[in-house]
């Protein structure tokens, strides 16, 4: 009961609610609802989905009080909890060999250590789960609240190569659990962490072709390059793809996206943008992506940049920027792409001067070369001496979710300091961000 009443500590109360208007606070616990106590954030918001709740507040005073409220279906309380998921996130226990916590470096915050493997969170936020660390009661559990949709790091379809590859034999029932998920009316987006000679080719056809025949309950696919690290020591050995290999895996998938929109009227599997880069091959269309249903994984997100940046270019008036000039720092992949994009701001604006500036990542190797992994360090190192302009852009993807910090622990106010000019934050939002560059 201690236990319980602890995980349920209120830490917020959303003005004009229905928390606030019965006096509820923050640093309340919330016991019970309609006489259930609550394990998790999905029970939570399953139960408060009824019109009328009956609902058990322990006062911070340790007095307890009980309310009952009426309320629109569906219509939220108004509270949030210390702790999101109400519950303590759960662990991952699998030791995949492309997992890319294994190549950290050591010493850094130990959260980035932690391997999430949460049902709770991949409903929640967007988080890819193997459904290996679920038992029996986790699955009636997803199927009796409906949570959905859930995102799944599937990677093959192949029982034996899938043990392998996760190194848990709990993962060879992935299509079973999947077809028991999607014949539940869960809807599912699926993940492939594609890595050489092992589950692409001809591997690779029969995971898009299983994973395709569970649509619609199995909505999207997209596949994404294994990502390699300098600090692999001990672990398998793997190769990156080159400039071959992604031609081949784009030919691969363009085929299969030309067979599934013909046969159920989507594309289905999507790549992530840097196979593209790498074969040095154009982004697909804006239209091809189909409402990017996966555009947190890396997937359309330069198609859907571009889109936005001309699209809001064309609204603008041309104006004259009196000289002025910025520089923006990103990652290998993306230094052309940005380089165009900025080219077509300069067209815009009279006198604007962006200088564009590719960072290598020495902290995790040359072989990462994503802006979302550039540390503080790097951008110090490699920019120091360098003429900036009257300011830094830097994308968000670069920073911590909910702070300003680096993955190195530096803060944008560190990196101000060390090379004496403002850090702006943009958004990858393509009218944030030309209006971070000529404001």
């Amino acid at each position: 009961m201690e236990e319980q009443e602890q995980k349920n500590v209120i830490s917020k109360i959303y003005p004009e609610s229905k928390a606030q208007k019965l006096g509820i606070e923050q640093g309340d616990k919330l016991l019970k609802i309609n006489n259930e106590y609550i394990e998790d954030i999905i029970e939570y918001m399953f139960l408060i989905a009824d019109e009328y709740l009956e609902i058990e507040i322990e006062k911070k005073d340790g007095v307890v009080k009980k309310y009952t409220i009426y309320k629109d279906f569906d219509e939220d309380l108004g509270i949030e909890f210390e702790n999101p998921i109400i519950d303590q996130a759960r662990s991952c226990k699998n030791k995949c060999m492309f997992c890319f916590i294994d190549q950290l470096p050591k010493d850094m915050r130990k959260t980035l250590y932690f391997k999430d493997d949460d049902s709770r969170l991949s409903f929640l936020q967007g988080n890819f789960i193997t459904l290996t660390n679920m038992s029996e009661t986790d699955i009636q559990k997803i199927i009796k609240y409906r949570i959905s949709p859930i995102n799944i790091s599937i990677h093959t379809t192949d029982p034996e190569l899938r043990v392998k590859m996760l190194s848990n034999k709990n993962a060879k029932n992935i299509y079973e659990r999947l077809q028991r998920l999607a014949d539940a009316g869960i809807s599912m987006n699926g993940q492939i962490v594609l890595c050489k000679d092992v589950n692409d080719q001809a591997n690779l056809d029969k995971t898009i072709r299983d994973l395709s025949n569970l649509y619609p309950s199995m909505q999207s696919l997209a596949i994404v390059p294994v990502g390699i690290t300098k600090f692999r020591e001990g672990l398998y050995p793997l190769t990156i793809f080159d400039k071959e290999s992604s031609t081949e895996v784009i030919e691969q998938v363009e085929e299969w996206q030309n067979n599934l929109l013909e046969k159920i009227n989507t594309r289905f599997a999507y790549l992530s943008d840097e196979f593209y880069v790498l074969a040095n091959r154009k982004i697909p269309d804006y239209e091809d992506y189909e409402g990017f249903p996966q555009i947190e994984n890396g997937v359309g997100l330069m198609a859907k940049f571009e889109y936005e940046i001309i699209a809001y270019l064309k609204e603008l008036n041309i104006r004259n920027m009196e000289n002025k000039e910025v520089s923006i720092a990103t990652g290998k992949s993306a230094k052309a792409f940005m380089t165009r994009l900025c080219k077509e701001m300069e067209k815009k604006f009279n006198d604007l001067k962006i200088n564009v500036f590719e960072i290598k990542n020495n902290f995790f190797g040359e072989t990462i070369t994503v802006a979302g992994l550039i540390t503080g360090t790097d951008l110090i190192e490699q920019l120091s001496n360098k003429e900036l302009g009257e300011k830094l852009v830097i994308p968000s993807c670069m920073l911590k979710s909910d702070e300003p910090i680096f993955l190195d622990d530096l803060t944008v106010e560190d990196v101000e300091k060390a090379l004496n000019i403002k850090v702006t934050v943009t958004k990858v939002d393509g009218k944030d961000f030309v209006d971070k560059i000529i404001k």
